[in-house]
């Protein structure tokens, strides 16, 4: 089977399993009350049952709503907004809003409607379908196989692993077995089924394995466990009381700084192979200083976009240690910064090592010069990746 056809049928293969992923239900976990969602829009707002303290609003803001979809479309209906008193969770809506509705139909007649935000989700269909057509215009075929890839990753996460951490299993073990699925999925999906797919999922898993040793190591030496999470604590509170939530918080460092660690691969790799193709009678350590080379000229700007990226997703947080005139000390050694420092630090450990990784497993792949009788063959075979496995 030539390249092509054999990476087709890999895509096709992946496409099915996220089909059948998202029937998956391996947890079993009973739903939620049945009740009836759907768009409406707020006719009238009633504001004073809501108590004002500062900025924060608690009590409950009453609603009279025109649902605009489901089964009682063009009804009018009261509903209630639950305000806890946390800004982050709750909403304060006004006249001319349009808003996710819960409510109950038992005789047919809709009753105890809950607002359950305003509602987002064309929007965000929008957004998705704009990325995929920007992605396929940039990246052509690639980008399909990106858009897949990144379908397969979200629906292995949401449909296998969150599942298994709930079930109780062991979240180091079941975290690495998730991240050398999805790293050898995304890895042979776009950079095909070839030494260079095969150099940047070996490169990947020996930079993963290493910032999980790290992890592991630090987590423990810092003292932390896993409520320094957002809704850690909550999920206890629901009933979950074995979970070991240090464990996640370790698989949560690792999960997060693969999808670096797989792009610095993925570009090392390529630069390995277009390094043979141009430079067939190169040897191997000259290939490996050149690829070293480039992996210095990476490395650098990627482990800055962790910490813009960790940083970026916590900037009250600073900025309200800042605003309290906390010395450096205190900053520092507080346990949400200190998780943060662990997560920037040893996920770039993982993207340092990486590189002379992946540098020396593609450097023993390409090792053997391809033949200048077969130029014509490699140039053929490049069109769908590079060299076959």
């Amino acid at each position: 089977m030539n390249p092509p056809r054999r990476e087709l049928l890999f895509s096709l293969i992946i496409a099915l399993i996220c089909t059948g992923l998202f029937f998956l239900d391996i947890a079993h976990i009973p739903p939620s009350p049945e009740g009836v969602r759907c768009r409406a829009l707020i006719t009238e707002v009633d504001n004073s049952r809501v108590r004002t303290h500062l900025i924060v609003k608690t009590n409950v803001q009453l609603l009279q709503v025109q649902l605009l979809s489901g089964p009682h479309k063009g009804q009018s209906m009261p509903v209630v907004n639950m305000l806890t008193g946390k800004m982050e969770l709750d909403e304060f809506y006004e006249a001319g809003t349009t808003i996710l509705v819960e409510y109950s139909a038992p005789d047919g007649k809709p009753v105890n409607a809950v607002a359950r935000g305003s509602y987002r989700l064309d929007l965000q269909l929008f957004l998705i379908v704009l990325f995929g057509l920007l992605l396929f215009a940039v990246a052509g075929v690639t980008g399909l196989k990106a858009g897949l890839s990144f379908v397969f990753a979200a629906m292995v996460l949401w449909k296998l692993f969150f599942p298994l951490l709930l079930m109780g299993y062991p979240p180091l073990s079941t975290g690495l077995g998730v991240v050398a699925l999805l790293t050898g999925v995304i890895c042979f999906s776009v950079g095909g089924l070839t030494r260079r797919g095969l150099a940047t999922f070996a490169g990947s898993m020996l930079g993963l394995l290493l910032t999980c040793g790290l992890a592991t190591l630090f987590t423990h030496g810092f003292r932390l466990h896993g409520a320094v999470r957002p809704f850690a604590e909550m999920l206890l509170y629901s009933g979950y009381y074995n979970l070991n939530l240090t464990d996640i918080f370790i698989a949560s460092v690792f999960i997060a700084c693969s999808g670096a660690v797989m792009d610095l691969a993925m570009d090392i790799a390529a630069t390995m192979d277009e390094l043979k193709f141009r430079h067939p009678e190169m040897g191997m350590v000259e290939h490996m200083r050149s690829g070293l080379r480039v992996g210095r000229a990476v490395t650098g700007t990627m482990t800055t976009t962790l910490l813009l990226a960790y940083s970026g997703s916590h900037i009250t947080m600073f900025m309200v240690f800042l605003a309290k005139g906390l010395p450096p000390a205190n900053l520092l050694n507080a346990p949400f910064v200190a998780a943060e420092t662990l997560n920037i630090l040893v996920g770039s450990f993982g993207v340092i090592a990486v590189a002379p990784c992946t540098v020396v497993i593609a450097a023993l792949l390409y090792r053997n010069r391809a033949p200048k009788s077969n130029a014509t063959a490699s140039s053929v075979e490049r069109l769908s990746g590079s060299s076959a496995l």
